[in-house]
């Protein structure tokens, strides 16, 4: 079951606010990571490369937590705990370039926002997270 976020609060992960995504180690620890995202209308959307370790954590364990929040007010944030329920390589390379354009304003990821030649070491996923529990101030 997905729960809705608040249109209040709509604007941390479909505006460009970095946003920080916490997965679970092997050994149970968790790990955060400084991440670019959007929204689809009932999910969030982030982007990883195949093999990373946030990629990885996200396959053996689903649940995650994303936080934002806007510098210039920070207690306007939103916390997102949810279960990634779909990782794609397909249309991947696209959302990235879209994410690019939204934070940088910019039209390529490989690129753009990171050099081109790593496009031939790393390949693009979807993690689509489906809201278990939204907190918001």
């Amino acid at each position: 079951m997905t729960i809705p976020i608040p249109e209040s609060h709509i604007d941390l992960i479909a505006s460009p606010y970095s946003a920080i995504l916490t997965t679970v180690m092997p050994n149970g620890q968790p790990q955060s990571t400084v991440v670019w995202c959007n929204f689809d209308g009932s999910h969030v959307l982030v982007n990883t490369m195949r093999g990373f370790q946030k990629e990885k954590n996200m396959h053996r364990n689903p649940k995650v937590t994303l936080f934002a929040f806007d510098p210039r007010i920070p207690l306007h944030n939103v916390e997102i705990r949810g279960k990634v329920v779909e990782m794609t390589e397909v249309g991947a390379a696209e959302h990235n370039d879209a994410l690019t354009m939204l934070y940088l304003g910019k039209p390529r990821f490989f690129g753009d926002a990171v050099p081109a030649d790593l496009k031939q070491r790393f390949t693009p996923v979807i993690c689509k997270v489906a809201p278990t529990r939204v907190r918001v101030e």
